[in-house]
């Protein structure tokens, strides 16, 4: 099983650490699926958008400024950043090999949640203490921008903003959170935009009010977001088609061949001549880059939607986003209160070992987003449903509906060999890039990642792009060594 760190509370998006010790074979290809591939939340709600499938001509283009291989996320702020450029490109293509938005991006819980605290310590074990601070100082800034940049587009995705909550259940759990905020605190890490809450009995009190879970021995909260990532995806992407992107889904990457700064991309449907090339591909990074097979980590990881009984619906729903987090694991709930009020559950729950012994015995199932309704993560969150927020789904209520645990999809997760994305410029491949390895953390990462890598491939220097050193990639990176501070 799983177990949380020796250090503290594992890293916000990093809760998946245990796992990165699963290696790939050679003879894995690691493509996304063609078919088959399980249904997400934000996928199904979505069906009848004409950009799912929307190539912006019927022939491929031959040749381009630039190609950039994944439409999630990374992929489509990239594009924006480059085409909004003083000095944009004047052709940049976009390749998905699936449907628009259909890897990790579309199949998220929909959480945008900073680290301002959590992962202090075992960044600062990893990195030191001065990139430690500025890993998390970086989030923050992300989560700003995202939220300017919606309020100030008016973007139709869902958004909610305000107070997610962290839930201690276990003194041990609350002792580590403890140590962590001393170290942050003592090392120059700014507090005060977390709120905390030590006494049991007001923890307790602040749960009920919350989540109406029982149980809590301490809470510590700060500002975060939640929405719907396609959407956010599908608004930065119409804005690119505006400024002369050509974007072809359905269009699988096979390889990339040539040399620097003269590559072919090869596809089902033909090829592409390029000078740029910038993988925004993630879990499936080795497929291309062969170099990340030893640095990077496929697994898949479960989201459960839940619709809540009456008990927790209409004026009664749930409100903020919060972790639910015992010392076997951790619970993220996504209420959807702006929206539709289903909740979403992910995390990494008690029986996430189970999960970690299936992709063990077969190579494939760590590319493999077909797997859905996964039982024993899904009892995990019925245990959480039955003892914590007391849904009997066995019991027909007096009145009203009872709690519905529909359904549970995968998405493929990639994960770094230390934790942080992969970003810049990628060694040997002089004019091919990459932004991957986000560990399930993207959405809380990917606008300053995504706007300094367009900086880099217009020749800033990395001091330019304000991202921490300990994302540049370096050949040391992918090879797995630790990281050298004296690099800085």
């Amino acid at each position: 099983m799983p177990a949380q760190s020796d250090i503290g509370l594992p890293p916000v998006g990093m809760e998946n650490s245990s796992l990165a010790n699963l290696k790939l074979d050679d003879e894995v290809t690691g493509l996304p699926l063609e078919s088959g591939m399980s249904l997400s939340h934000w996928l199904a709600t979505v069906r009848n958008n004409p950009l799912l499938d929307y190539r912006s001509s019927e022939e491929l283009p031959s040749k381009a400024d630039v190609v950039i291989i994944g439409s999630g996320i990374s992929g489509a702020l990239t594009a924006l950043n480059l085409l909004e450029s003083p000095n944009p490109p004047r052709f940049v293509v976009i390749l998905e090999a699936r449907e628009l938005c259909s890897g990790a991006t579309g199949r998220n819980a929909g959480h945008c949640k900073p680290d301002l605290w959590r992962g202090f310590s075992e960044y600062a074990e990893r990195f030191g203490k001065s990139q430690a601070l500025k890993v998390l100082d970086n989030e923050r800034e992300i989560r700003d921008a995202l939220v300017d940049f919606v309020s100030r587009n008016n973007i139709d995705c869902d958004v909610w903003n305000g107070k997610t909550l962290d839930f201690l259940m276990d003194e041990e759990v609350v002792a580590r959170s403890a140590d962590n905020m001393r170290a942050f605190k003592a090392a120059g890490g700014d507090a005060s935009l977390v709120d905390v809450i030590l006494d049991p009995s007001q923890a307790e009190k602040l749960m009920n009010r919350i989540s109406r879970v029982k149980g809590a021995k301490a809470v510590y909260a700060w500002n975060a977001s939640t929405l719907h990532p396609w959407k956010l995806v599908a608004f930065v992407i119409k804005r690119c088609l505006k400024l002369g992107l050509n974007l072809q889904t359905m269009t699988p990457v096979t390889s990339v061949s040539g040399s620097r700064n003269n590559w072919t991309v090869h596809t089902s449907r033909g090829k592409i001549s390029t000078p740029t090339v910038i993988h925004t591909t993630n879990a499936y990074s080795a497929a291309l880059l062969p170099e990340t097979k030893k640095s990077m980590t496929p697994i898949p990881h479960m989201c459960n939607l839940v619709y809540p009984p009456s008990t927790h619906s209409g004026s009664k729903a749930l409100s903020n986003s919060c972790s639910v987090i015992y010392k076997e694991g951790l619970y993220s709930v996504n209420p959807r209160s702006t929206s539709d009020g289903a909740i979403l559950f992910g995390g990494v729950q008690p029986n996430q070992y189970c999960l970690e012994e299936y992709v063990e015995a077969k190579e494939s199932r760590k590319y493999d987003d077909s797997l859905k309704d996964f039982q024993p993560i899904t009892d995990c969150v019925k245990e959480l449903g039955k003892n914590g927020f007391l849904w009997d789904e066995y019991k027909t209520p007096k009145t009203g509906f009872g709690v519905r645990y529909d359904r549970s999809w995968s998405g493929i997760i990639g994960l770094s060999a230390d934790g942080v994305p992969y970003v810049g410029a990628v060694p040997g491949k002089s004019g091919q890039w990459m932004s991957c390895g986000h560990n399930g953390h993207g959405m809380a990462r990917t606008f300053t990642c995504s706007r300094g890598l367009a900086q880099l491939v217009q020749g800033s220097e990395w001091k330019d792009t304000g991202l921490p050193e300990c994302y540049q990639v370096t050949e040391e990176r992918l090879r797995g060594e630790k990281y050298r501070q004296h690099n800085l």
